[in-house]
């Protein structure tokens, strides 16, 4: 046991089943602990914040945050590759990273407590998870405490009744896109999964297992749901693809979903968080979107817009970039 990992998680956070992916994929040796009344008192040892996953390391070091903690273990275990050595390829794989932990979580979370069928669904499975032990009465108490309390954090994404559309019209269209780009390639980014496979997976992946969302998923997007099967336990199958292979399929994604929405609003969301405001406005493809702020994401775009300064040739990218309307949100 010295040398193995412990991951204190659950399968309907996509931020945990993200972690545990990566760790299936490098082979380091792990162990998957639910996060329960059971774990708890081991998992409050080493939580810093009340948020999974955690992983727990063989030096008895608690680190959390899903996008660190690949970092983290990427430097201790470097192969197989997650980065394209293609540089343009690379920068966008990141790109897409955070785009899936920031806007695909909106998908994720709008769609799983939106409707009713989603909602007994998800709290019926949270419920069984924390309370393994309890009867019917109490089972079903927990099932309606769960389904009203996370019910009423919606908000947390950006999900209200003007926004509601917005996001299921991304969720469709991002659909329609990857399931274009997947039918010539087994990953996002050729026969290896990238740095950016796993944030938009672990999003994927939760809304697969909900009602309204994963009855979409199988109907409309069959290559989509294979990388959600595959990309449980992936494994690198032959090589990375340069970005001019990638291009053709890959930039609808960027121009349509991150340059056009994504950017727009983390943007949006930043200076809101720099101005103090408790509610911003902005115009993403023409609708209007509003919500409160939130202080991680504008957290979250200072490390992206870090990790594009620390390119050192920008040019092939920024070309890229510009094309796709991200350009001027990363170099603000």
């Amino acid at each position: 046991m010295a040398n193995i990992y412990r991951i204190f998680g659950a399968e309907l956070s996509p931020y945990s089943v993200k972690v545990r992916s990566y760790f299936r994929y490098k082979g380091i040796p792990h162990e998957w602990i639910l996060r329960n009344p059971d774990s708890q008192a081991e998992y409050q040892k080493y939580a810093r914040l009340p948020i999974v996953p955690l992983v727990v390391t063989p030096q008895d070091e608690g680190i959390q945050d899903s996008t660190p903690i690949i970092e983290r273990l990427e430097s201790l275990y470097p192969q197989p590759a997650i980065h394209p050595s293609d540089q343009v390829s690379a920068f966008v794989s990141v790109l897409l990273e955070e785009f899936g932990d920031e806007w695909g979580n909106k998908w994720m979370f709008h769609c799983r407590w939106a409707r009713d069928v989603d909602q007994l669904s998800s709290a019926g499975r949270i419920a069984r998870m924390m309370k393994p032990a309890a009867d019917e009465k109490q089972l079903s108490a927990a099932i309606a405490q769960v389904r009203e309390r996370m019910v009423g954090r919606v908000w947390l994404v950006g999900s209200n009744a003007r926004t509601a559309p917005q996001i299921e019209d991304s969720f469709s269209e991002t659909l329609g896109i990857l399931e274009t780009h997947l039918a010539r390639r087994t990953y996002l980014f050729g026969a290896w999964p990238g740095f950016g496979d796993f944030g938009m997976w672990g999003q994927l992946y939760n809304a697969w297992t909900d009602p309204t969302p994963g009855a979409i998923i199988e109907a409309r997007a069959p290559k989509v749901l294979a990388w959600i099967q595959r990309m449980l336990w992936p494994r690198a199958e032959g090589e990375f693809e340069a970005w001019a292979g990638l291009e053709p399929t890959l930039m609808p994604l960027l121009e349509q979903q991150v340059g056009r929405l994504f950017m727009p609003w983390t943007t949006a969301n930043a200076a809101a968080i720099a101005a103090g405001r408790e509610e911003f406005s902005v115009e993403l493809a023409g609708r209007t979107w509003t919500q409160q702020p939130q202080k991680y994401h504008a957290k979250s775009l200072a490390a992206l817009r870090e990790k594009y300064a620390a390119l050192p040739d920008k040019q092939a990218v920024d070309m890229v970039l510009d094309r796709a309307g991200c350009l001027a949100g990363l170099r603000a």
